[in-house]
């Protein structure tokens, strides 16, 4: 077996530099290395690998960074795509002319990280890990975490009440930044969500192994983690999309034909979006690796300082200084790199141990993208040739060949393809370790070999991203011209796949691994295939799919995402399914009013169409009771830009329309009251959403209007005149002063004083109705005169005669207070028989708008009530002994200026009449005639 020895000799000049100190990175990026790295600090704007604190000499990442590269791509040495401009700010972009450079070239020794540059070999590690806070903050920060994990901790559900801030903490964000700001905004919903995942993670830390509620915890920390990644991808991905849209592709340059393989490779990248976008994927799955590799600070130590297989060193030197006859494992003899294959004998046990974790280790690095702290770990542990086999992917490239004032260092490996061949082969060797296979396979596109160890969807999807970046700068590179012969020795299927972003997902379908089948299922994972597509109608079919009716609820965080997904998708203007995106809005809302996020519904109902997000609100306003909470909610909506009256009339029309029950018939006893139910005080109450702004006090007479002659129509009165009692006294004239200061010179809207009127015919109802009853008690509790015993004494005779004098003295108050009552209740109950202007519950003004309903109320009414005013009035009439008075009703009802007559049924004429011929007989009774004038002799 030659692969290791051919790696070696390709990279042999390599491998001589590597004992040295100065140890240089295999990729040229920025200090920050990715953002994710980045996140392992607790601040947030601190260079990776950096300490925590800001002490000097610290290196500080700027307020807008660029997306890093993969440490680990093949094709990535001195060039970021055009995506790594940061902020591509939308509206700045469209209202210029200037147009943005579609890659930039960063400095060649940017890989050589200053804080990294002249490590220790000792403590590699403590650099790419922050170190921790200075003691005092932390010991705020380690009393905080615990007072915070301690409240936490006691809930029912301590994922769900330590996450609850995020709803209004996205809200906050959204507000804070202009539309044109949308890639600011997306970062600070990942620094939302990963500042909410350490909390969550030191919730968990803290809690009691096995409890079932922080089984919910976890899930919830899933769900925010992939949330944070999501928005990630977002950001990376489309800044990248708008840069594109809005460039010229007829501007790109062509690679001259002898072209090194580094401009090949930026000249592809520059013109084609699917390999850009494809790396850029590779980027974000190496970042989120990066997150979950966790510090490395578990004192791995694999190896002596610089001396690599110690353990079978020694052994091999104590065998060489002491003779005994004993029995000796066989062991390798000599320590070359292909020792033990070649010799095919084994390690010692302790070393071959060594070997797998490093191995594993360095796969798991290489998997993050970190290819250059694989190749210093490999340094530490006395493995600076296997440093070397992960050196020779960088692209071939001399600067000096087209000349030039100053000799340039020349890039990359010369024998690149010799190395790649090499390293397909070492993948394709069963005799190797399967994670040193996976690493040499990574590194040279063998995918077959790549999957193998790949766990989990992240993982998948990376290696054939990976690949695909790999083939298609491959095929470039071939297309050129400038391939070597060696490179043909590469399978057919590798050279000449066909690879698509589709193809990905379909190849990802038929995954043998049932983790990885289980996983593409996910919500999160399907969102993010969807995203790299960029295929937004099948994205949002699937959201239709999860809210259809049959399906489980959504996580709220999950919906909470969706929602602000699609306001993303609105702010870039991007063409969305109008009903899955409402569809989906309408969902979160309705999350919103069950959690009860008050302050924030208004701003999402007010993303809906107009008459949607009137109905809407209006329905969660139905729930709120309390007068400061309503003025609130009202002001939110006025903030947001929702028409305000509008919500309001739609609040009281739908609680008002709730009771379909029709109008009751009057019957004629003079118990004429019913009580009032909860739904009544529910209809009562929201008259209070009409009258908080003055300018709806026309519409606050319509709708009590309503609400009163369902109630009258019920015998309800007492609830009718709570309602009455909520129109403020001076709603009329207020009224008309809105219509004057409008300064048109025309009369009132005719269905304002069709209101108006109809306010004042139920006032004088309600007052006729109340004067009864004031007249109907007084009526009925006289006071009782004293009767005096038989055969009383002298003193029992004296207290009569006292008792006699007030009794007589009551009764007279009492009659006086009866004579008094009795003209008011005549004079209200004429006030409505004799209404003005056409009679009572009769619109003056017939140029309104048709109403069929109210006109059918009205009629109703006036056939229900004034006929029952009638008998009121004559019960009043007869009791008092006002006979010829009670007569005169007859010439009212008949009258044909009034045409009471009308609104009595044959029934109740007929009860009519006979009340008028008792009045008559009472009359006879006296010595007049039937109609109470005195009879002439």
């Amino acid at each position: 077996n030659t692969e290791h020895n051919s790696a070696f000799t390709v990279n042999s000049a390599a491998a001589m530099d590597w004992g040295s100190n100065d140890l240089m990175s295999p990729v040229v990026r920025d200090a920050e290395v990715t953002r994710a790295a980045r996140r392992k600090s607790s601040q947030k704007k601190v260079a990776f690998p950096s300490p925590r604190n800001d002490s000097p000499g610290t290196a500080t990442t700027p307020a807008r960074p660029q997306l890093p590269r993969t440490p680990g791509s093949l094709f990535k040495q001195t060039f970021t795509p055009r995506s790594a401009l940061r902020n591509a700010d939308v509206s700045a972009i469209l209202g210029t002319s200037v147009r943005s450079p579609r890659y930039i070239h960063t400095p060649g020794h940017l890989g050589s990280i200053a804080t990294a540059q002249n490590l220790d070999e000792s403590d590699w590690t403590c650099t790419l890990y922050p170190s921790p806070q200075p003691a005092g903050l932390g010991e705020v920060s380690i009393v905080e975490d615990v007072t915070m994990s301690a409240i936490m901790l006691k809930e029912e559900d301590p994922g769900d009440a330590a996450s609850l801030s995020l709803f209004s903490d996205f809200l906050h964000s959204f507000l804070r930044h202009s539309s044109s700001a949308v890639f600011d905004l997306l970062e600070e919903y990942e620094t939302i969500c990963g500042e909410q995942v350490r909390t969550l993670q030191k919730i968990i830390l803290r809690a009691a192994p096995g409890q079932q509620k922080f089984s919910k915890t976890a899930s919830v920390l899933w769900l925010l983690q992939q949330e944070m990644v999501t928005w990630r991808l977002l950001t990376s991905l489309y800044r990248d999309r708008i840069q594109s849209a809005l460039e010229d592709e007829l501007m790109i340059d062509v690679a001259a034909q002898s072209a090194s393989e580094k401009v090949i490779m930026e000249h592809l990248f520059q013109r084609d979006a699917v390999v850009r976008q494809s790396q850029l994927v590779v980027d974000w799955l190496e970042s989120i690796a990066k997150d979950e590799i966790g510090d490395f600070s578990d004192n791995i130590e694999f190896y002596a300082k610089s001396v690599y297989w110690e353990n079978t060193l020694h052994t091999l030197k104590q065998r060489r200084t002491t003779s005994h006859g004993g029995f000796n494992r066989p062991l390798v003899t000599e320590l070359d790199p292909d020792a033990p294959i070649r010799q095919k004998r084994p390690l010692a046990d302790l070393d071959r141990e060594d070997d797998v974790r490093l191995l594993k280790y360095l796969f798991t690095l290489v998997r993050a993208g970190m290819t250059d702290e694989a190749q210093r770990l490999c340094k530490r542990c006395g493995q600076a040739w296997r440093a070397a086999t992960l050196e020779g992917w960088k692209l071939y490239h001399d600067p000096n060949i087209n000349g030039g004032a100053e000799l340039e260092p020349v890039e990359g490996n010369p024998q690149r393809c010799v190395w790649k061949v090499c390293c397909w082969r070492m993948a394709e060797e069963e005799q190797f370790n399967r994670y040193e296979r996976a690493i040499y396979a990574a590194l040279s596109g063998n995918l077959k070999q790549l999957l193998p160890v790949c766990e989990t969807w992240e993982d998948t999807v990376w290696a054939y991203f990976r690949v695909m970046v790999d083939t298609l700068v491959e095929q470039e590179i071939r297309s050129s011209g400038t391939t070597s012969e060696e490179l043909e020795e590469l399978p057919r299927e590798y050279l000449e796949a066909n690879w698509t972003l589709e193809k990905v997902f379909e190849e990802l379908q038929a995954t043998e691994s049932k983790r990885v089948l289980e996983e593409t299922k996910e919500h999160y994972h399907i969102i993010q295939k969807f995203i790299i597509l960029g295929d937004l109608d099948g994205l949002l079919e699937e959201f239709s799919e999860w809210l259809s009716g049959g399906k489980p609820a959504l996580p709220s965080h999950l919906l909470r995402f969706m929602s602000h997904l699609i306001l993303f998708y609105r702010s870039l203007g991007m063409q969305l399914k109008e009903e899955v995106a409402v569809d989906v809005l309408k969902a979160y809302i309705q999350l919103l009013i069950s959690e009860k996020h008050t302050d924030l519904i208004a701003f999402y109902v007010s993303h809906l169409p107009q008459d949607v997000a009137v109905a809407q609100y209006a329905q969660f306003l139905e729930c709120v009771t309390e007068t400061e909470q309503r003025k609130h909610c009202l002001e939110l909506a006025r903030e947001a830009g929702l028409e305000v009256a509008a919500v309001t009339k739609t609040v009281v029309e739908n609680i008002r329309e709730r009771d379909a029950e029709d109008f009751a018939h009057h019957d004629l006893t003079p118990a004429l009251d019913t009580g009032t139910s909860e739904e009544d005080l529910r209809k009562i109450d929201v008259i209070d959403w009409l009258v908080f702004d003055p300018s709806q006090r026309a519409e606050a007479l319509k709708q009590s209007n309503a609400i009163m002659r369902k109630f009258l129509g019920s015998k309800k009165h007492d609830a009718a005149k709570e309602v009455f009692a909520k129109i403020p006294l001076d709603s009329m004239r207020e009224i008309y002063r809105q219509w004057e200061e409008l300064g048109l010179g025309t009369p009132l809207p005719a269905e304002d004083e069709n209101a108006i009127r109809e306010h004042l015919c139920i006032r004088a109802y309600l007052e006729a109705h109340e004067a009864f009853n004031e007249w109907f008690r007084h009526m009925n509790s006289p006071p009782q005169k004293p009767t005096l015993p038989s055969q009383a004494k002298f003193t029992e005779t004296v207290a009569h005669e006292m008792k006699e004098k007030e009794y007589e003295m009551e009764y007279n108050n009492w009659k006086g207070r009866l004579e008094a009552l009795t003209d008011e209740v005549k004079e209200k109950i004429y006030n409505v028989l004799l209404f003005v202007d056409g009679g009572w519950m009769v619109d003056v003004r017939e140029d309104a708008e048709e109403d069929p309903e109210r006109s059918h109320q009205m009629a109703l009414l006036r056939r229900l009530c004034l006929p029952m005013m009638c008998f009121l009035l004559n019960t009043v009439l007869h009791s008092t002994g006002q006979y010829q008075e009670s007569l005169r009703l007859a010439d009212i009802v008949a009258s044909e200026q009034h045409r009471l007559y009308q609104v009595f049924s044959r029934e109740e004429l007929r009860k009519f009449l006979q009340k008028l011929r008792e009045s008559s007989l009472l009359l006879l009774d006296q010595g007049r005639d039937p109609l109470g004038y005195e009879i002439q002799p």
